[in-house]
């Protein structure tokens, strides 16, 4: 475990290999809102 610690928080590769897998993921977590909240817009004005 300390060796996975020191490669992501020990430098700056690591550091910015986090960045980017957090801002993916928050950007899925986004798309997959916003994908289902125009699902549910589109239903409701079918009815």
């Amino acid at each position: 475990m300390d060796l996975w610690l020191d490669l992501l928080f020990g430098n700056s590769i690591g550091l910015m290999s986090i960045g980017v897998i957090t801002c993916t993921i928050a950007l899925m977590i986004f798309y997959s809102y916003y994908f289902i909240k125009k699902i549910r817009q589109s239903d409701d004005s079918h009815k």
